[in-house]
């Protein structure tokens, strides 16, 4: 199984007019317990829970990586679950970490740079949305300002358990913004380690880079709801927005990338 595949099919077609309905209050409660049960080793009851909302838990093994994934994704290609989103959780190893793209297709090319993460460092997890950010009515599908989405619900699920996350975002080049990465702890004014030393990855391959905590940032990611859970729970939490030169093809992306992939090997190891 292609997982790169795999996933970039599903989001190749998300569009601003789909359709996108929230779930209810009691099926994200009911997708909170069945993810737990996942997080916690127990895949019968995962499934079990997940069945009656439309999601199946699905054991997939990457033909490129070798790594195995537990997905959790929808029944069917066409209802209602297929717009909540997927889960890929590794099963060969203790999670480590979770990479979340709340902005598929939408913050073009934040997916593929999300799969590559996943298959090039072990011990992880990918979050994806289900559907374009601007579907539905009334911002209802832009899921990292709604905690009535699943994928607020199963991030919290990774946060409760101490999972540190990055959050991947891209923004339009400007002279509003003239860097390449933004990066900032979300809603979280402070600093941490692992945020310094991406920062000073990043600005010693070239890249300009904004820090949140120390300047006057575009983007900080201050009302992302994903960071106010995580600053809530002490969970570690990174937001990271990225210009097209350095999220799509190219040296910046290549240097992006890599130093992403460091920090997801730091938290690895801890």
């Amino acid at each position: 199984m292609d997982l790169r595949s795999r996933i970039l099919t599903y989001t190749a077609d998300f569009a601003p007019e789909d359709p996108y309905t929230a779930p209810g209050d009691s099926q994200l409660d009911q997708l909170a317990d069945g993810v737990g049960h996942l997080l916690d080793g127990d895949a019968a009851e995962a499934e079990r829970q997940l069945a009656p909302l439309g999601l199946g838990v699905t054991r997939l093994t990457d033909t490129d990586s070798g790594r195995r994934y537990d997905e959790i994704a929808a029944l069917r290609p066409n209802g209602k679950a297929a717009r909540w989103g997927r889960l890929y959780l590794t099963a060969d190893s203790d999670l480590r970490w979770n990479v979340q793209v709340p902005h598929p297709v939408s913050d073009r090319d934040t997916e593929a740079l999300g799969i590559r993460l996943l298959e090039s460092t072990a011990s992880g997890s990918l979050v994806v949305a289900g559907a374009h950010r601007d579907a539905g009515r009334s911002d209802a599908a832009d899921v990292a300002h709604r905690e009535d989405s699943a994928f607020h619900t199963i991030v919290v699920e990774l946060q409760k358990r101490g999972v540190p996350g990055l959050q991947l975002h891209g923004f339009a080049e400007s002279s509003e913004r003239p860097y390449e990465a933004v990066v900032s702890g979300g809603s979280a004014q402070s600093t941490s380690r692992e945020a310094s030393a991406l920062a000073d990855r990043l600005e010693g391959d070239g890249l300009r880079v904004c820090r949140g905590w120390s300047a006057r940032c575009p983007l900080e990611g201050t009302t992302n709801v994903q960071g106010r859970s995580a600053e809530h729970r002490h969970a570690p939490f990174l937001h990271v927005e990225l210009a097209p030169d350095a999220r799509d093809d190219g040296h910046d992306a290549d240097e992006t990338e890599d130093a992403l992939a460091d920090l997801l090997q730091t938290w690895s190891n801890d």
